[in-house]
């Protein structure tokens, strides 16, 4: 069972969850980081570029998925470093530090608060967060091309790629497809047709929405929703987003 809601941290989400042997999970790319607790153990889940499936390791997990851009500064580790990764803190930090926080979010109330009070505890040490990445996904996301995105900001187009590598773990071209996923699987989720949702979010067709989610998800868009198609051409998933990933997550979950 999976359970969200939103973090007191700028952007951020706390999440448990408890697999229930119901299948694999399939974690979706979405430019996210997270910060994961599992059976005492602090780990970071990394930026995807593919979907990461996940067969269903008993017990509770717990974790803070921060807004895209945001985890790199709070965990003194650039993005790149960590792209379709899953690693123990202690890897990241030097073993003491990672595990007296583990031991003060293992002393919580429950693990999920404790590591929303670890982020907001560092967030508060690194002072305000770089503006930057949060003007690069509102205009990627906006649709607006790689170039003219650059331009907009004031940089050149390699500056912008050197700062998503950093920032997010890829380039923006991958950040602005994985950005255009998750718009597209929102509408689909609502009901919305293919060849609109395609429209909709910036691809060239109902083809090219399918090759495009079938290479960043796994599986092609009726299958990775679980939904069947109507009469419309519509696509609605049979738990209405409520089946979510089990272990590891970073990222848009669903199961498969």
């Amino acid at each position: 069972m999976y359970a969200e809601r939103a973090s007191r941290l700028a952007g951020a989400v706390v999440w448990t969850n408890t697999p229930t042997g119901d299948g694999p999970g399939r974690v979706l790319p979405d430019g996210c980081m997270d910060l994961l607790w599992y059976e005492g153990r602090l780990l970071v889940a990394g930026p995807d570029t593919r979907a990461h499936v996940t067969e269903g390791v008993p017990g509770t997990w717990a974790g803070v998925r921060f807004h895209p851009g945001t985890a790199p500064a709070l965990l003194g580790v650039p993005a790149e470093a960590l792209r379709d990764r899953r690693v123990d803190l202690t890897d990241l930090w030097p073993a003491t530090r990672a595990r007296r926080l583990a031991a003060r979010v293992n002393a919580a109330p429950d693990p999920a608060t404790g590591l929303e009070e670890a982020a907001l505890s560092r967030a508060a040490e690194t002072g305000p967060p770089d503006p930057l990445p949060g003007r690069i996904v509102a205009a990627l996301d906006a649709g607006r091309p790689v170039a003219a995105t650059a331009d907009a900001l004031g940089i050149t187009a390699r500056t912008l790629h050197r700062h998503c590598l950093a920032a997010f773990g890829y380039g923006p071209k991958t950040l602005a497809r994985v950005l255009r996923l998750q718009r597209a699987l929102a509408l689909a989720r609502e009901g919305t047709p293919l060849a609109e949702t395609a429209a909709r979010t910036g691809f060239a067709d109902q083809a090219h929405l399918t090759r495009d989610v079938r290479e960043l998800a796994g599986l092609p868009p009726a299958e990775l929703l679980g939904g069947r198609r109507a009469s419309s051409g519509s696509l609605r998933s049979q738990a209405d987003g409520a089946n979510r990933s089990t272990p590891w997550p970073s990222g848009s979950p669903t199961t498969a």
